[in-house]
């Protein structure tokens, strides 16, 4: 095995990876983090040395493809969907549990490989925030709960609750006034039992970690805070996560910070124990830089962003799938989006009337990255309708965006936002249907804005005002650049996305 000592800095990734889970399997590292209403969901990330990461594969290409899900006439899952999946390994199998908050149902996910193919069925009940536990007397739990914190023993089955199994609380914090114990991670190690928690503190909002224990599951689990700590930011404290050992015996903490409009990002956190205690951190502090030692000296990880010329060829079944660095923002309508028709170009097509662009099938995203990041992209409007809008966006709850549209057959270049209602800023009117347009995110100083421009011989020209970009609990997720296409007064157009450029500056 390779000793490699690898540096990093926190937090890690720089994009919107939350509510991590963590394990490894010999060498390897695996996480897996919230994905809510996108699609493909459950995305599963790879590492040899829990610094850098690359994406591994998704759990599942749709869910449940209900009416919501699908984004049918206004209905939509935006900050619902999946939430703080539990990944285990256990006797070759790898398994995901989790939770949708749009159909209120626990799932279970299992497969031999990260990579698929995941078979999915359902336990009986609904467990907030869970976290799997096989027992090494092949007994199996889920833990889960939001201020009062159960521990349910599954039949074998895990299908649903063991009938007569154990059912007990494990933890309680009911008189919280605000965030009490959830997202939940349990563990044993050296054979004592441990559950992780966030919460906040009490007398102020402050993501706190903390850590309860027991000789066994039917003992007192006692405990408290194990890291109350921001590194500096925003009073966003660091919390909620898996904790991982190496195979040279160190832990790990990878844990989350909410950072602003960029979203909630990864954060690791080098872990040592005293006595049966687990300590956080160095001197109850985040460190800026952390060191761990690679599994695989050299490797190359795949980017977390990427380009594209939408230029595919097919797989070994036919099928063409985009690059794992791009989402759709609910269940895609694959009859109305298609990188066949025209090559090296994704083609939209209108499917519906709709309000503004959130209502609108088959947006194709990719996270922003702190601290500075830009998209551009070209498109060809010579088929939309009029009332069409064609663009890119800053994708929020309150969005930006620059897009091409067309009225009484004549183009335009357009900015707009929403706020509490959208509102069309600049528009400006073009002679040829093909434009490249830009959209610009600024994190640096608690900036948090979005920026638009179009090409004009070259030079980015901006266009309209700068937009300022909140987290909200409205889509419970970071801002993603995102390819849009509809329709607010006739269906039947398409849109050419022909070349997508993706820029960072760390």
């Amino acid at each position: 095995m390779a000793n490699n000592p690898i540096r990093g800095q926190n937090p890690l990734l720089k994009q919107d990876y939350p509510d991590p889970d963590v394990i490894r399997v010999e060498d390897t590292y695996y996480m897996i983090s919230t994905t809510m209403h996108f699609m493909p969901g459950g995305a599963i990330m790879r590492s040899y040395d829990l610094i850098h990461w690359e994406l591994a594969g998704y759990v599942y290409e749709t869910l449940d493809n209900t009416p919501a899900q699908m984004l049918e006439g206004e209905l939509n899952i935006y900050g619902q969907g999946m939430w703080a999946a539990s990944l285990r390994y256990h006797k070759g199998v790898f398994y995901v549990c989790f939770v949708c908050n749009d159909t209120h149902k626990t799932y279970l996910y299992e497969s031999e490989s990260v990579e698929g193919p995941w078979k999915k069925r359902r336990i009986e009940g609904f467990y907030h925030d869970c976290s799997l536990f096989f027992n090494d007397d092949g007994r199996v739990y889920i833990i889960y709960g939001n201020k009062t914190i159960r521990l349910t023993e599954l039949n074998e089955s895990l299908t649903g609750p063991k009938k007569g199994g154990l059912d007990r609380i494990l933890v309680e914090d009911k008189d919280h006034p605000g965030l009490g114990y959830e997202g939940s991670h349990f563990y044993k190690i050296n054979g004592r039992y441990y559950a992780f928690f966030i919460h906040s503190l009490r007398e102020r909002w402050f993501r706190t970690e903390a850590c309860f224990s027991s000789n066994s599951l039917e003992g007192e689990f006692t405990g408290g805070d194990v890291l109350c700590d921001d590194m500096g930011f925003r009073g966003s404290g660091v919390a909620q996560g898996g904790i991982v050992d190496t195979p040279e015996g160190k832990w790990y903490a990878v844990l989350f910070q909410d950072r602003g409009a960029v979203g909630r990002i990864p954060v690791l956190v080098p872990v040592i124990w005293r006595g049966e205690t687990p300590v956080f951190g160095i001197n109850g502090k985040v460190p800026t830089e952390v060191e761990t030692v690679a599994t695989r000296s050299g490797y190359i990880y795949k980017p977390l962003h990427v380009s594209d010329d939408f230029i595919y060829e097919p797989d070994e079944k036919g099928k063409l799938h985009l690059n794992m660095a791009w989402q759709w923002n609910h269940t895609p309508r694959n009859d109305l989006w298609s990188l066949t028709e025209r090559k090296g170009a994704l083609r939209l097509h209108s499917g519906k009337i709709c309000k503004n662009l959130t209502q609108s099938y088959n947006t194709l995203t990719q996270r922003t990255m702190e601290s500075v990041s830009a998209a551009s992209v070209t498109i060809d409007a010579s088929a939309i309708k009029d009332g069409d809008f064609a663009g890119i966006s800053a994708l929020l709850g309150r969005y930006g965006a620059v897009a091409i549209t067309r009225e009484l057959g004549n183009y335009f270049i357009v900015m707009f936002h929403k706020g509490q209602e959208e509102v069309i800023q600049k528009k400006l009117p073009v002679e040829k249907p093909q434009v490249t347009l830009r959209c610009q995110v600024d994190y640096r100083d608690e900036k948090d804005e979005a920026l638009f421009f179009y090409e004009e011989e070259g030079t980015w020209v901006p266009i309209g005002v700068p937009h300022k970009l909140v987290f909200q609990l409205d889509h419970f997720t970071g801002c993603r650049f995102g390819l849009f296409y509809y329709s607010t007064k006739e269906i039947g157009g398409t849109a050419d996305f022909i070349k997508f450029n993706y820029e960072c500056s760390l």
